[in-house]
C-alpha cells in the first residue's frame, strides 16, 4: 500500500505533463498540419455527419491522390467560414476535372454544390467525438488559462522544487564530506603535565 501510495502522485504528474503536452500540440496541430502535409486536424462544428461523427468532433485529415465513392472528406467550399466534412456519395466527370457529389450522412438532400477534387483537404483517417470541445474551450483566452497556462505553471514550480532540493542535498553531502576532511587533520593537543608518548624504531 506505502509502495502504491508512492507511485500514485507520480502516475497523476506524469499524466499532467501528457494532458497539457498534448493538448498544446493538439492546438498547435489545429492551425497548421502535422509533419508537413502527411496530416491535418479539424473540428466538426456541426451534426451533418451523426452519428458517424458528431458535433465537437476532432478528425484526423490525411491528402490522397484518388477518392472513392464512401469516403468521408474535408473540403473548403467559397465563401464558408470553416470547412465541410461530408461523405462523398458520386462523383462525374466535367471538362477533363473530376468533381464529387457529396452530402452528410443527417442530411436528407446531397449538398447543392459539386466538389473539385483541388478543394479536398484530405479523407477522414480518425474521428474522436467530443475532444473538439475541449480544444474549441482552450482556444478561447479562459480557457487557454485554465487547460494549458495553469497546469503548465504547476509543472515549472514542481520542476524547481525537484532541482533546487536535488541542489541542496548536493550542498549539504559536500560540507559533510569537508567537515570530515577538516576533523582527519587536527592535530593532539598536550596539556601541561602530559607526555606524548613515544614509539620504539
Amino acid at each position: 500500500m506505502r509502495v502504491a501510495a508512492e507511485l500514485l502522485p507520480k502516475a497523476a504528474y506524469g499524466a499532467l505533463v501528457g494532458i497539457v503536452a498534448g493538448m498544446g500540440l493538439l492546438l498547435l496541430a489545429t492551425q497548421v498540419p502535422l509533419f508537413g502535409e502527411l496530416l491535418r486536424l479539424r473540428i466538426v462544428q456541426s451534426g451533418s455527419m451523426s452519428p458517424a461523427i458528431p458535433t465537437g468532433s476532432l478528425v484526423v485529415i490525411r491528402p490522397s491522390q484518388s477518392y472513392e465513392i464512401g469516403d468521408v472528406i474535408t473540403f473548403q467550399t467559397s465563401g464558408a467560414r470553416v470547412p465541410t466534412t461530408h461523405r462523398i456519395i458520386a462523383d462525374e466527370i466535367i471538362a477533363g476535372r473530376r468533381f464529387f457529389i457529396t452530402k452528410g450522412d443527417a442530411n436528407e438532400d446531397a449538398d447543392t454544390r459539386r466538389v473539385s477534387q483541388s478543394a479536398v483537404e484530405g479523407k477522414v483517417v480518425l474521428a474522436v467525438p467530443y475532444l473538439g470541445y475541449i480544444l474549441d474551450f482552450a482556444r478561447t483566452p479562459l480557457g487557454f488559462l485554465a487547460i494549458i497556462v495553469v497546469p503548465a505553471l504547476a509543472i515549472v514550480l514542481e520542476e524547481g522544487r525537484v532541482l533546487y532540493e536535488a541542489w541542496r542535498a548536493r550542498r549539504e553531502s559536500s560540507r559533510s564530506r569537508v567537515g570530515r576532511g577538516s576533523e582527519s587533520l587536527v592535530e593532539p593537543t598536550v596539556t601541561r603535565g602530559e607526555s606524548i608518548p613515544s614509539h620504539d624504531v
